[in-house]
């Protein structure tokens, strides 16, 4: 039986805004040489005058990682930004006929995205009889990087993702408006917003479209 679930995702590191902040100007503090200016309350203005002049390359400095579960249509999306490191669940590799797997396969629902339940249903349809030729094929013997050929775009995937700050500002720039996938933008509105909320001043200009 086919496994349902929603998008998600996971801030994987212990995020301290105002500490990042202070590396940052720190760091670019060094450009001009302007150290002895630094105070316990000048980081947030310090990084918010660099990038209200473009100076992105200073944020570059930090990074962040994130585990999304979404869908294989959507994580390629996803890799095409750069620069990056990714760690994604490898449909190669990966057994869906195994116990750890439930035995079945899991896919990202659409139905946010249908509003007629006869589509849904077709859907459902394709994932089911999906599901049942990979697991044919795979109880005949062949191995997982081949009978993976029949696995849908819904099919759940979990990828980890490790982007600099300048990084970010530039997915969250392009991946919340409203020309982004509606599916990918279901993870990256709140993310955006939680971005905001842990790291003062990066994010602050960047409104979903």
């Amino acid at each position: 039986m086919v496994k349902i679930i929603e998008p998600s995702y996971e801030i994987l590191d212990d995020i301290n805004g105002e500490e990042i902040l202070k590396k940052i100007e720190a760091a670019g503090r060094t450009c001009y040489k302007s150290e002895d200016k630094i105070t316990p309350d000048s980081a947030k203005r310090f990084v918010k005058m660099v990038l209200d002049r473009g100076h992105e390359s200073v944020i570059e400095h930090e990074k962040v990682s994130v585990r999304v579960i979404c869908d294989r249509g959507v994580s390629h999306e996803i890799v095409r930004h750069r620069l990056a490191s990714y760690s994604q669940e490898s449909t190669r590799y990966c057994n869906y006929g195994k116990d750890k797997f439930g035995n079945e396969i899991t896919v990202i629902d659409i139905r946010p995205f249908i509003d007629n339940e006869f589509l849904y249903q077709d859907w459902l349809y394709a994932m089911k009889e999906a599901e049942k030729t990979y697991m044919r094929l795979i109880e005949h013997g062949l191995p997982p990087q081949i009978a993976r050929s029949v696995l849908p775009n819904s099919l759940k995937t979990e990828i980890v993702i490790t982007y600099n700050l300048r990084e970010w500002r530039h997915f969250f720039k392009l991946r919340t408006s409203k020309a982004a996938h509606p599916q990918l933008r279901q993870i990256t509105v709140p993310m955006l917003k939680e971005f905001q909320e842990k790291i003062p001043a990066i994010f602050d200009d960047i409104i979903p479209g």
